[in-house]
């Protein structure tokens, strides 16, 4: 992925914590925010080679979404952002980075656990959903699908819903409607009028997208 353009209530409110998790012989740097219940969501961030990380904007919105209808939340930089161990691997280890975060997820108890994933993100989840098994269901915001290759992503009806924006040039709609007939003709499509890849002024449409889907499907 070359493009720079990649970068970037609960009635119980506890906040996050900083932790750890173990990711083969690395330590990522986390923040978990654990809520009474069996629900949680992994969130992943945009490109770390161009500003990416954990405390992106949007990934903040779409925990706020979770959070509000009671999903633990679970974010954290993949290897070689931020104080985590290691170095950017293409997309490659930070499949092992979203496995690791799932399973210490899990370890806290959470059996219904979401995946969900911005930009970069997204692609990597999408890259290595056949491999996450504990994964309930899969939502993307704004896949890269219009720079990088999405060929390798067969059907899975654990996709339940693809955002992305009216003027996002790396998540093109019509790219993604013809994608999305593929990956799970069932899945929610989203459109956000008026907003590129990066969201800037319609944060808090995006952030309806994904309460209104929870108010959905639970």
């Amino acid at each position: 992925m070359s493009s720079p353009l990649l970068l970037c209530n609960s009635e119980v409110y506890m906040p996050e914590e900083a932790v750890f998790i173990e990711s083969g012989d690395l330590k990522l740097e986390g923040l978990l925010e654990e809520l009474p219940g069996h629900k949680g969501v992994v969130m992943t961030h945009p490109h770390p080679l161009y500003g990416g990380e954990m405390r992106n904007h949007v990934v903040e919105a779409v925990l706020e979404a979770y959070r509000s209808k009671g999903f633990s939340t679970l974010r954290f930089n993949f290897r070689g952002v931020g104080r985590s161990e290691g170095a950017h691997d293409q997309g490659e280890g930070e499949q092992e980075d979203v496995a690791s975060a799932l399973a210490f997820l899990a370890s806290h108890g959470k059996t219904e656990i979401d995946l969900a994933g911005y930009s970069f993100g997204a692609w990597v989840n999408a890259r290595g959903i056949e491999k996450y098994g504990t994964v309930r269901r899969l939502v993307m915001v704004s896949p890269p699908v219009s720079f990088v290759d999405f060929g390798f992503l067969r059907s899975d009806s654990r996709i339940r819903l693809v955002v992305t924006g009216s003027l996002d040039e790396i998540a093109e709609r019509v790219h993604v409607e013809r994608l999305i007939s593929i990956w799970n003709p069932e899945a929610l499509l989203r459109i956000v009028p008026d907003a590129d890849h990066f969201y800037g002024r319609k944060i808090r449409e995006l952030q309806s997208v994904i309460t209104g889907f929870l108010d959905l499907e639970g």
